[in-house]
């Protein structure tokens, strides 16, 4: 694992393996063997055709909301690759790629994208609102940081339980600015909770760039305040976040404490689809960083060691495009969530004020449907 400083940071190490011509650094291995480093290749790829189609749908009116996560593919499936299948994910709202890596069914992402009958909420959240217990993929909430207590208090019912499993949690920049990131930190710290803190620092919260966000040199230093260890790791790297949350992961199950994990990446995108980056960037600020694109560096390795190549690569875009069209389809034809759906998985048991409230509404006047 090569360490070193960033152009735009104070001199503080970052981990690195891959060189920009997608080689390894000297003195550094690949944390996955070639199997592996094809699959994350192609969750990667995934990812990224599927932020493109679906901004198409939502342009064209037939979904209303989608959250992309163009430029930071490697931190976002680097991170799923490096856990185990009992550790537990929660999420902040740009890791629909790393559900899919978790076994998360294109189908059922396409469904919630929907809000169908299939959908695992049922509509009752915007697009890009999924979850899966089954995969242990927590559900997304919109308000900023509520993830991150949530991750802690989850980590430390597992220590209680002496169950070995490791709560992951995304967040960007600016959720280090809420009161979650300093209730979790701190309670993490101080509880050793099995807790690894992704800081996927992509330079913007929404229109708040990196300077207005924090007067620190770095998100990763934050960690010294808890006594919580801190890395700082190249987020476009896809080996070396898989090696240092492995480590984190590693620590975590060993009872030695929650690990702060700063991903340096670029929000090469929007926010969101409801948002006009040209407003407040210019075309300037991601040059830089398309010499480090995730996928490039990655596909790099592969071809230099024989695993990928055009062929692969288009039969790779030709099943991806045949799924998709196929899960849009099914989606689009499914029935809308059952009226009743509304008071259900509130309660383990409708408490009676629930079943009356329940039963008026079935037995009471409709709205006219357009």
């Amino acid at each position: 694992m090569s360490r070193s400083s960033s152009s735009k940071s104070p001199p503080v190490s970052v981990a690195r393996v891959l060189a920009d011509d997608g080689s390894l650094l000297p003195g550094c291995e690949a944390p996955v063997d070639l199997e592996q480093a094809v699959a994350g290749y192609r969750w990667m790829v995934q990812t990224r055709f599927l932020d493109e189609r679906l901004t198409a749908l939502q342009r064209q009116g037939r979904v209303g909301f989608h959250v992309g996560s163009l430029g930071e593919e490697a931190a976002i499936i680097g991170a799923a690759m490096a856990l185990r299948e009992q550790d537990w994910i929660f999420p902040c709202y740009r890791e629909f790629g790393a559900a899919l890596a978790r076994g998360f069914s294109l189908q059922g992402y396409i469904d919630n994208m929907f809000g169908n009958a299939r959908d695992t909420v049922k509509g009752r959240q915007m697009p890009d609102h999924y979850t899966s217990r089954e995969h242990h993929f927590v559900s997304i909430s919109s308000p900023v940081g509520t993830q991150i207590t949530q991750a802690v208090g989850f980590g430390w019912g597992a220590k209680i339980r002496n169950d070995d499993l490791v709560t992951l949690v995304f967040f960007g920049d600016g959720a280090t600015s809420s009161s979650e990131f300093h209730a979790g930190m701190n309670f993490a710290a101080v509880f050793k909770t099995p807790t690894v803190f992704l800081c996927r620092n992509n330079g913007w919260a929404i229109s708040v760039p990196l300077e207005r966000q924090t007067a620190t040199k770095t998100f990763a230093e934050k960690g010294a305040a808890y006594n919580v260890p801190a890395v700082r790791v190249d987020g476009n790297d896809l080996f070396a976040v898989v090696a240092e949350v492995g480590k984190a992961v590693e620590r975590a199950s060993n009872g030695e404490g929650p690990t702060l994990i700063e991903a340096l990446t670029y929000r090469m995108g929007g926010h969101s689809t409801n948002d006009d980056p040209n407003a407040y960037r210019g075309p300037e600020d991601l040059e830089p960083w398309r010499t480090r694109d995730p996928i490039a560096l990655l596909r790099g390795y592969l071809e230099v060691n024989g695993a990928w190549d055009d062929a692969k690569e288009q039969r790779w875009r030709e099943e991806l495009e045949r799924d998709f069209r196929a899960a849009v389809a099914s989606s689009e034809a499914a029935p809308r969530p059952e009226l009743e759906s509304m008071f259900t998985d509130v309660y383990s048991q409708p408490t009676p004020n629930l079943v009356e409230q329940g039963n008026e509404l079935l037995e009471g006047p409709r709205a006219p449907e357009h």
